[in-house]
Parts: structure tokens; C-alpha cells; sequence
């Protein structure tokens, strides 16, 4: 009880006190400056601050209109089109056509001489505000402020690459996927979902590219990896791209066709199915001849029409074997055919035959398909040799050596 009353009285302390007032008060800001960030807080510090600004504007051009033209109003309206919400930013212009009154009373009629505050001026500053206020309006009925705008194109593009990470795979397995956007951008019709099922023991892999490129087709590739990430493994085998071509149909896009191809590889065995909806054929390398065969299902494009019927072709990785699946656009171009481009990559991938094939879907595409304004997506499916596998354990122990080492 002593004890309790001592801790008390510590705490009802004045340095105690002002400690506490001044963590709330931190809290407090750091949330509203959050918020704000997030666009979910208000706009008057914005406010206050642009509303700071325009005074301090109409006093320089005032003090000196050479150095501080009258029509750096422009400033604090461009950014209030772009900070405030339209009723906020109908109080900035109110203040703004006051300093320019303001200015045209103090600096005389503009036929006087230079650096006055003309009719261009004035139309200028108008088409600004009118400029802004149609944005903040656009922004208002989308409900989306241009602070949280960026961040959830940043969500979007960050839960399309958590969604197209491959599981990890048992020892004598390797996997990697790499895809790359049409003209540089962040997203991207091409699209990976995976998932281990059967108790762990059977990898399932769907790779989709969606009708379009990049940012056109960017939002309707999330919607179709969610759905598809829902279907898969929730479905047996032969029933995802009937399931998938019926949910496609439904959504009734104008454009809205997709090829995709699923694979279903059975971990301690090897042996696999691939169906495929119009999509571009597997490559398969044999270790044992060290030539590259198709591996060509057959279906009709998702989306098309209903009742449409998928037929798996079979076969088997055995040590040393190597599956790539990818995208139309790595080996199809206008001026190249698709046999052309295959022929391309399989001439690509035998220089990484001996020394393996880690890192090597990036560097395939950066060679085959560089500069190609299309969507682009590889998946390589591995399935290392006693060799392979050596080496892999090899570079575990040294790089555990070199750890232990600093």
C-alpha cells in the first residue's frame, strides 16, 4: 500500500505531469499529421498555411512588382487545387481576389506603366482557380484525396506482388518467376497465383495475362488474382479453368478475355498436368537429351463462351529437368512470329544448361525481350540434379562460413 502511494504521489508530480501532457500532445499530432497523410483528417492546416501565404505575396508584389509578380498568386491556388477540398479552396480564392483588388489599388491602373496587375493577370489566376476547383471537385466525388491516391495505387501494386509469390519449395526443387510491365510502369496484365496443396505435396501454379497492357489492364488482373487465388486450390484440378472461364464471363467486360495455363506438379514425384485456356505452350528441357520440347494443351481463350472444355497434356521432371511457362508477349512480337521467339528463348536458356538456372529468369527476359512494349512474365520450375544440388549446399556452407567468419 505504501508502495502504491509513493508511485502516486511520483506520478501527480508537476514534472510528471507536464511529461504526460506532453506525450499526449505528441501522440496527438503524430495521428492528425498521419491521418492528413492518409486523407482521412481535416484540410485546415493546409488552409491556414496557403491562406499565410497570399498576404505575404500581395506585400512583396507590392514592395517590389518587378522581383514579385502579381501573378504569383498562381502559387498558393495551384496547390490549394491540390491540398484542399472544394469548400476550403472557395475561401482561398475569396482571399486571393482580395490581394489582387488589393494590388490594383495600391499599384495604379496597369496603362500606367509595367509590372501592374493587367487582364492577363487576371485571367490567368481565374483559369488556375478554375483549373483547381475542377480537380478538387473530381477528387470529392471519387472520395480518393490526392494524399491517399499514391498510396493505394502503392497498395495495389504491393498486394499484386504478394499474390504472385511463389511457395517455397522442398530441397531439389528451385522456383522463380519474374515479370516485367509494358513501358516501364507498376503494373501489369500478367499475373501469378500459386499455392501448395494436397497436404503440401502438390505445387499448383496459374499464370494469366489478361487482354490489355500495363495500366489499362492493371486493375482487372487485381480483381482476377484475387478471384483466382480464391479458386485455387479450393477446386480440384480439372475444374479451376472451367470455374475461372465462368467468372470471367459474368464479370461481361467488353474487353475481357484472358489465356491463362496452370500447372500442377505432383513434389515427390515430378510427374505433372498442364491445361491451358489459349495461352502460349510450356517449354520442357530433358536433362537426359538436353533439347527443349512444347508441352501444348489444348483450350479456348477464358472469357469466350461458356461450357468450354480444357484437355491436360501430362508428363514428368526428373532430375535435371527444367519447365518454363511465360506470357505471349516474351516471345511474340509484330514483326516476329511466336515460333520465332520460342526458338529465341530456348537459345537463351542453354547457355544457363551447365551452370544452372538461379537468377536466370530476369536475365532471360532482359535478353530476349528487352525493349518490347508488351507485358512480360517467366516462371522457371526446376528440378535439381545430385550436381545442382551439391553446389547448392556447397555455396549454404560457405556463405554459413563466411557468416561465422566476421
Amino acid at each position: 500500500m505504501a508502495a502504491g502511494r509513493e508511485r502516486r504521489a511520483a506520478a501527480e508530480t508537476f514534472p510528471a505531469r507536464l511529461r504526460m501532457r506532453w506525450h499526449r500532445a505528441r501522440v496527438g499530432v503524430r495521428r492528425s499529421a498521419v491521418d492528413y497523410f492518409r486523407g482521412d483528417g481535416s484540410d485546415w492546416i493546409a488552409l491556414a498555411g496557403l491562406l499565410i501565404t497570399i498576404p505575404l505575396i500581395a506585400v512583396g508584389t507590392m514592395a517590389n512588382p518587378v522581383w514579385c509578380s502579381p501573378a504569383a498568386l498562381v502559387l498558393p491556388i495551384v496547390a490549394g487545387g491540390l491540398l484542399l477540398r472544394p469548400a476550403s479552396l472557395l475561401g482561398l480564392y475569396a482571399a486571393a481576389a482580395t490581394a489582387l483588388i488589393v494590388e490594383s489599388i495600391q499599384l495604379g491602373p496597369y496603362t500606367e506603366g509595367p509590372s501592374r496587375v493587367t487582364p492577363g493577370v487576371v485571367l490567368v489566376v481565374a483559369a488556375c482557380g478554375f483549373t483547381g476547383l475542377l480537380i478538387a471537385q473530381f477528387r470529392s466525388r471519387v472520395g480518393v484525396p490526392w494524399r491517399r491516391g499514391g498510396t493505394m495505387l502503392f497498395d495495389l501494386r504491393e498486394r499484386i506482388r504478394v499474390q504472385s509469390k511463389l511457395p517455397g519449395l522442398p530441397q531439389g526443387w528451385h522456383r522463380e518467376m519474374a515479370l516485367r510491365p509494358a513501358g516501364g510502369q507498376s503494373f501489369s496484365g500478367d499475373f501469378v497465383v500459386a499455392a501448395r496443396t494436397n497436404g503440401g505435396r502438390t505445387l499448383e501454379v496459374v499464370l494469366t495475362d489478361v487482354s490489355g497492357k500495363g495500366m489499362d489492364a492493371g486493375s482487372r488482373a487485381l480483381l482476377l488474382s484475387g478471384a483466382f487465388g480464391g479458386l485455387l486450390g479450393s477446386l480440384p484440378p480439372h475444374a479451376f479453368l472451367p470455374a475461372a472461364n465462368g467468372y470471367l464471363l459474368r464479370q461481361d467486360w467488353e474487353e475481357g478475355f484472358a489465356t491463362s495455363i496452370h500447372l500442377v506438379l505432383d513434389l515427390d514425384s515430378g510427374d505433372y498436368e498442364l491445361y491451358s485456356a489459349g495461352h502460349p505452350p510450356g517449354l520442357q528441357l530433358s536433362a537426359g537429351t538436353g533439347r527443349w520440347e512444347e508441352k501444348a494443351a489444348e483450350g479456348p481463350l477464358l472469357g469466350v463462351y461458356e461450357g468450354a472444355q480444357f484437355d491436360p497434356v501430362k508428363g514428368s521432371l526428373r532430375p535435371g529437368d527444367v519447365l518454363m511457362l511465360f506470357t505471349d508477349g516474351l516471345v511474340e512480337t509484330s514483326d516476329r512470329d511466336i515460333v520465332e521467339g520460342i526458338d529465341r528463348l530456348t537459345g537463351e536458356a542453354d547457355r544457363y544448361v551447365t551452370g544452372g538456372f538461379h537468377g536466370a529468369a530476369w536475365h532471360l527476359i532482359e535478353a530476349v525481350a528487352k525493349d518490347v512494349n508488351d507485358d512480360r512474365a517467366l516462371l522457371l520450375i526446376c528440378r535439381e540434379g545430385p550436381t545442382a544440388t551439391a553446389a547448392a549446399s556447397a555455396a549454404a556452407e560457405a556463405a554459413a562460413e563466411a557468416e561465422a567468419a566476421r
